[in-house]
């Protein structure tokens, strides 16, 4: 919230030799399942070009918070009653929590020398570890398995209630909550958890740039990119997350807060 140029293609993707070809499974209305593909990360960087470094382009940090705790708070006045629904549904669809915790990494405030004073780490994660909220939208466990996995069309990791609410976002709706605690702004790059993070930063070398800005419910590169399905579509989302970083305001950010209500209502780059 689930054009601009593309990253230089300097990262490998390794794809096991000798893999068999299988039928996929498919669902009794005749839709095919994809089965979770095992996110593969990226160690290597085959040719080593100067990295251009992005500064987020300058705004009013408190005008920027306060404008986001405003919309956090009245979003989920208005959102509340749907809550109560959806946390109704959730327990009677499927056993387990009706949130889903995970920890994510957020805004890297090291780079800025008046607010790193409250950046104390014991590890480089890459920015400060927050706890994100969602709507619980897969079985209980789903990768205990597996671990972590991309994700897929029909994912069987997914309940039937969790694959209608991915399609429309509904699952992103408490994150609301880390808007008002400070954790998230509404619109900005989407956190990762920080094994994919360490991963994906060795990988990507522009990864760790978007750490600059605070993680958003929403950005440019969710309103215009599906859910990532494996590496590539991490280097092209990152490129609208630069993107929006040399943008960034208050006139865009309520620009792709506009861009993503139709995103939502008619389930557009969900699946």
């Amino acid at each position: 919230m689930e054009s601009y140029p593309h990253l230089a293609d300097h990262v490998s993707v390794r794809v096991p030799s000798g893999a068999r070809r299988t039928r996929r499974p498919e669902t009794a209305d005749g839709r095919t399942i994809e089965r979770p593909r095992q996110i593969e990360t990226v160690r290597e960087v085959e040719a080593q070009e100067p990295l251009i470094d992005v500064v987020p382009r300058e705004r009013s940090d408190r005008l920027n918070r306060a404008v986001n705790l405003t919309l956090g708070v009245i979003a989920l006045a208005i959102l509340s009653p749907f809550f109560v629904l959806v946390a109704i549904a959730i327990k009677l669809t499927s056993r387990g929590p009706i949130f889903y915790t995970q920890t994510r990494v957020g805004i890297d405030r090291r780079g800025r020398r008046e607010l790193a004073i409250r950046e104390r780490r014991l590890q480089d994660l890459g920015g400060a570890a927050f706890t994100i909220y969602k709507f619980r939208s897969m079985y209980v466990n789903a990768e205990g398995k597996s671990g972590a996995v991309w994700a897929t069309v029909n994912d069987p990791r997914a309940t039937p209630l969790g694959r209608f609410m991915r399609k429309f976002r509904v699952d992103e709706w408490p994150q609301l909550i880390n808007v008002v605690r400070g954790d998230m702004n509404i619109v900005g790059p989407r956190p990762e958890r920080p094994s994919l993070f360490a991963d994906l930063r060795e990988g990507i070398p522009q990864y760790r740039f978007r750490q600059r800005v605070k993680p958003g419910i929403t950005g440019w590169a969710q309103i215009n990119q599906c859910y990532d399905a494996c590496v590539d579509d991490v280097r092209r989302k990152v490129q609208y997350d630069l993107e929006y970083l040399r943008r960034q305001g208050l006139v865009e950010d309520l620009r792709i807060m506009t861009m993503t209500v139709p995103v939502m209502l008619f389930g557009q780059k969900g699946w």
